[in-house]
């Protein structure tokens, strides 16, 4: 399944949109071939969403991030204006999920609340098993490198835009996409931390 996901990730989120930059670009003009590449992902990611059958806070946060997305995207006007957008929804965002960890409520955890609700699991045994101090930590950590992932997205971006103008929208698409799948690979470990540690106390609680 995880094979899958990755390479359907890579399609629609990598190599469909460079191959319609590519060959769309001189007939449709930098900016609606823009527009256009974006149309895979944005229905892919709608999918997906679809397939979870349920409006959690996981999937709130996926429509209105692709919502925002996608208006900004209509309302750039110009191909170098989109670029920058992105770039300061980059740092919005990133911001957003600093404000998250700020107020004790880590995003990434309550994200891990619906999943474990999806799958039958009690929810509010688990926040109060989340909240404590060593889980919470880490909840704090993976949510923190996602602001540090949309940070350096952004910066990255900024560099590839002064130096190579519209023509960095390409390499912009493959930065995005190596660091989506850098930060998966983080959450996946520090969930299967998580579990060990939920474990060793579980243990430790009926052995003593």
């Amino acid at each position: 399944m995880g094979k899958k996901i990755i390479l359907s990730d890579l399609f629609f989120y990598v190599i469909f949109p460079i191959v319609i930059w590519n060959v769309f670009r001189e007939y449709l003009g930098d900016y609606n071939t823009m527009l256009v590449s974006s149309l895979p992902g944005i229905a892919y990611s709608f999918i997906r969403f679809v397939l979870v059958k349920k409006l959690n806070l996981f999937g709130l946060f996926i429509i209105l991030n692709l919502t925002i997305d996608t208006v900004i995207r209509f309302l750039s006007g110009t191909a170098i204006q989109l670029l920058w957008n992105d770039v300061l929804y980059s740092y919005a965002v990133a911001f957003f999920f600093l404000v998250t960890i700020l107020i004790k409520k880590p995003l990434f955890l309550y994200f891990s609340l619906d999943f474990i609700e999806m799958q039958g699991k009690d929810r509010k045994i688990f926040k109060e098993i989340f909240y404590q101090k060593k889980i919470f930590i880490i909840f704090n950590l993976i949510t923190l490198g996602f602001a540090l992932r949309d940070v350096l997205i952004a910066t990255i971006k900024i560099v590839l835009i002064v130096k190579y103008g519209v023509d960095a929208f390409d390499e912009g698409i493959v930065v995005r996409q190596i660091l989506n799948w850098g930060l998966t690979g983080l959450s996946i470990y520090g969930f299967v931390h998580i579990s060990k540690l939920i474990s060793s106390q579980s243990h430790e609680k009926f052995s003593g």
